[in-house]
């Protein structure tokens, strides 16, 4: 359809101008436009609208709408109709291309391209696009719904070339080409557009537009799409358009249009020009005015008025005019200054223009003003201390004030600052502040506002707290024993420091510790001192710790780890001593040196060792530094003998210092002769008790330290026996068999070891107690009595005969107490009353042994019988 033919505000005289007209059409005088999609295509060139193939639904009226972008203006063609024919078949036909895209365009660089391509064709046509040197089409590029139009933003030289538009169907296909050229020329734009102007009649427009371009371009300026008519209050220049006076008939839509031979842009804005008489109903004078007595009252009067209104100010029935005081300024505002109360009172502003007058009135209320009677002093405080920081005032008593403290420019929110509290009364704000840290120290401001004014009043407090920590602590010289310290001086809160104290830590000091310096005392002036009494050959860190009237400030940072040379060593072993060991040893012990006073490397232990009353040492070296024994072995020692021991350090700078000298006796001689009147009873099936006579304490058998006794059953070699080692002279064997007899003998043990054994004696344990429990066990209560009865056990032929049955029960539990009886083997039967003090509705626990006789009894708890009944008992 190009029934699109339609007269415009907007001349077009080129194809670039196209770029602000956009056409749509209506079907059917619906109020959306017509979509597009791949059936229908409507050309931005031409307004043409094309079906591909029409379908019945299409059949009705069209209208072409074209708008003006920039004024947005829009007309409407007449309708168009379209009908379908009856008479005809449309037979299916290849593609072919309606809409196409010149054969050859320029393009600068940064603008934006659009090419069209749109065919007719049954079936519809496929529409597809490419580059024809097989390069991909632009990342950047956009298309449309209905594929026919190909958009690529911001041209770059990389975009130009051939591009092709293929429309293809099962009838064929069509191309049309078209060639991109890239033109380096700087396309035309923006520096400075126009901005819509509402303005009052009489007053002076001005309009500026800039543009950027090579060629330079020119400009022309339109009203609602045609050329501005020049007057004499009409002045163009260039970009530049200034109107003076403006009227009525000024208004309108205003277009700057900048222009060279590579195109044309357009900037747009409308003028409102607006004649009123004064109205006061956005901008009213404010109705009550509350103003200190002294202070300072700026009244506005700004009322909407086209042209401006003249201003004038009545107090009561009397206009006001300018005097010391007072004075009306050119935009209208009425300024008094230092108010009385005389000053008090309704005032009127009147505004005039040739369209009206109109006036509105507001009212003085002259206040007594605030003071701050009792301000805020500056202070002193020590951490940890509390203060009150005044702020009382006088005030307007029909005012309410509302006091704020801020702390170093920040409001104090008293609900999230648990050291800050305001007190006081209607008139005082005091500020307490508790617990003070030196984080509170600086500037403290009271704030009192009311309606009418604000006054404030700053007082500094200073707190006074333990120094900072200390900076930049270097280590310089370091010697086996010493170091050299230096630091900067930290932040001393207002309390000069008094004295450093240096520490020190070590892999082997619990924490840091107070190290010994020169000077002893370090003096606050003094930022270096030399840290003495170090042990050689240790890692050491420091740090310093300064100290003024109020307290001990931060440590500083810990140094950098450090170790000191290494020395000769010089702590000697202590506790020296020895004795012990087998026949023919001398053992010699000693404390070893701690790692932290070895003083070096390759740190060891010189033994020396003579007999008493020879000059000649004996000596040798341990390479050890954890040894602390060393034993020399030689045959030829007597027992006993006396010898001179010391032991001496060294490391790899040299020998340190030997011990005290001690005498320590070398190894006894194990005890020559056997206990004797060895004797045994058994116990029980499976204990046995032995005796015997200790031996005579005499310089053969030495020091007896103890006896080891031996038990194994027969037809066991004694190698094989279990020992015993105890320090009496009788010993309980428990853990045997029944009914087995076991060989038993004694041996003397010393320092030396042990001596030769007793002659074995034979001893065998008892039977074991029957393997059976008591069975059918029954119980009964009556009358505050429990009955028992069970039946009688009979032993088995390699099983000890029953002597008797042993009763339990606890009515406790909680206490775990039992009550035993010792029940003759011919009864087996028992009653027993109830206890006054069992609590009712308590379980009762019952347990039944049997026993070969009392002692076997007593002793083992075998084969039990558990009855639990709960019962409820009276008291007996």
């Amino acid at each position: 359809l190009s029934n699109c033919n339609v007269s415009l505000i907007l001349q077009v005289e080129n194809w670039t101008q196209l770029l602000y007209i956009k056409y749509s059409w209506v079907f059917n005088g619906r109020p959306s436009f017509l979509l597009q999609d791949t059936r229908r295509f409507v050309s931005q060139r031409t307004g043409n609208l094309y079906i591909a193939k029409v379908e019945a639904s299409d059949v009705g009226n069209y209208t072409c709408v074209v708008r003006n972008m920039m004024t947005n203006a829009t007309v409407y063609s007449s309708p168009t109709p379209v009908e379908l024919r009856r008479d005809a078949v449309m037979a299916e036909y290849e593609p072919k291309i309606e809409v196409q895209f010149p054969e050859s365009l320029h393009v600068t660089k940064g603008s934006s391209v659009k090419l069209e391509c749109f065919a007719l064709g049954n079936p519809v046509p496929a529409i597809t696009w490419r580059r024809t040197d097989g390069n991909p089409l632009p990342g950047k590029m956009k298309i449309n719904h209905s594929n026919g139009v190909l958009e690529i933003p911001y041209f770059r030289p990389e975009d130009a070339g051939a591009y092709e538009c293929v429309a293809e169907n099962s009838r064929g296909k069509n191309i049309a080409k078209g060639q991109l050229i890239f033109q380096n020329v700087e396309h035309l734009h923006w520096v400075q557009t126009l901005k819509d102007a509402h303005m009052a009649i009489e007053a002076n427009l001005q309009w500026e537009c800039r543009a950027s371009g090579k060629p330079k371009p020119v400009y022309r300026w339109l009203k609602n799409g045609e050329p501005l008519v020049l007057e004499d209050r009409i002045l163009v220049e260039g970009g530049r358009l200034a109107v003076s006076r403006i009227n009525l008939l000024d208004s309108g839509m205003y277009q700057c249009l900048a222009e060279n031979e590579h195109g044309a842009i357009y900037a747009s804005a409308e003028l409102k020009v607006v004649a009123s008489a004064p109205d006061f109903s956005k901008s009213l004078v404010k109705k009550s005015m509350l103003i200190q007595r002294g202070g300072e009252v700026i009244m506005e009067c700004r009322p909407h008025a086209s042209p401006k209104a003249s201003i004038s100010w009545r107090r009561g029935g009397e206009f006001l005019k300018d005097s010391k005081r007072r004075t009306i300024m050119e935009d209208g505002t009425l300024r008094i200054t230092n108010i009385s109360k005389s000053d008090g009172g309704r005032y009127t502003c009147v505004a005039r223009n040739p369209f009206g007058t109109s006036s509105s009135t507001g009212t003085l209320v002259v206040k007594e003003p605030t003071k701050i009677t009792v301000p805020p002093l500056s202070v002193d405080a020590t951490v940890g201390q509390s203060i009150v920081l005044p702020c009382e005032v006088s005030r307007d008593s029909s005012l309410d004030p509302t006091f704020k403290w801020f702390f170093n420019g920040k409001l104090i929110d008293f609900n999230k600052q648990d050291h800050f509290e305001m007190i006081g009364g209607e008139s005082a704000g005091d500020l307490m502040v508790r617990n003070i840290q030196l984080k509170h120290s600086g500037k403290y401001v009271c704030m009192v506002h009311t309606v009418v004014d604000s006054v404030s009043a700053a007082a500094h407090l200073i707190v006074r707290g333990p120094p900072g920590a200390p900076e930049g602590l270097m280590v310089g010289e370091i010697t086996d024993s010493s170091a050299q310290l230096s630091w900067g001086s930290g932040p001393d809160n207002h309390s000069p420091v008094t004295t450093y104290t240096i520490q020190a830590r070590t892999p082997f000091s619990i924490g840091w510790q107070a190290v010994r310096t020169v000077p002893d005392s370090v003096p606050g002036q003094m930022f270096h001192a030399t840290v003495i009494d170090l042990n050689p050959w240790v890692d050491y860190e420091f740090r310093v710790v300064a100290i003024n009237n109020v307290g001990v400030g931060e440590p500083s940072m810990q140094s950098k780890q450090i170790r000191t040379k290494a020395a000769v060593p010089e702590v000697a072993p202590g506790n020296v001593s020895g004795g012990g060991g087998s026949r023919g040893e001398l053992v010699i012990q000693w404390e070893p040196i701690p790692e932290e006073l070895q003083n070096g490397e390759e740190f060891g232990y010189i033994v020396a060792f003579r007999s008493l009353g020879t000059t000649t040492w004996k000596q040798t070296v341990l390479a050890s530094p954890d040894a602390s024994r060393y034993t020399f072995r030689n045959d030829s020692i007597p027992p006993l003998s006396q010898f001179e021991v010391k032991v001496g350090v060294y490391n790899n700078k040299g020998e340190g210092p030997s011990s005290h000298v001690v005498v320590v006796y070398s190894a006894e001689e194990e005890p020559s002769v056997a206990p004797s009147r060895v004797w045994a009873r058994t116990l029980s099936a499976s204990e046995i008790e032995v005796y015997w006579e200790p031996i005579p304490q005499t310089a053969s058998s030495g020091n007896i330290i103890g006896y080891e006794v031996l038990c194994w059953e027969e037809g066991v070699q004694e190698s094989d026996a279990e020992m015993v080692k105890v320090t009496d002279t009788v010993a309980l064997l428990s853990g045997l068999m029944g009914s087995r007899l076991y060989l038993i003998s004694v041996r003397a043990q010393n320092s030396a070891g042990a001596g030769p054994s007793s002659p074995a004696v034979n001893v065998t344990t008892k039977k074991p107690p029957p393997s059976q429990p008591p069975g059918n066990i029954e119980w009964n209560l009556t009358n505050s009595k429990i009955f028992l009865k069970w039946e009688h056990v009979k032993a088995m032929g390699n099983e000890s005969e029953v002597t008797g049955y042993k009763v339990s029960w606890k009515y406790k539990p909680q206490h775990f107490q039992y009550h035993i009886w010792i029940v003759p083997v011919w009864s087996y039967k028992i009653k027993k009353s109830v206890p006054s003090d069992m609590t009712q509705n308590k379980p009762v626990s019952l347990l039944c042994w049997f026993c070969t006789d009392e002692d076997s009894c007593l002793s083992i708890s075998l084969n039990t019988a558990v009855v639990k009944r709960p019962a409820v008992f009276e008291p007996a």
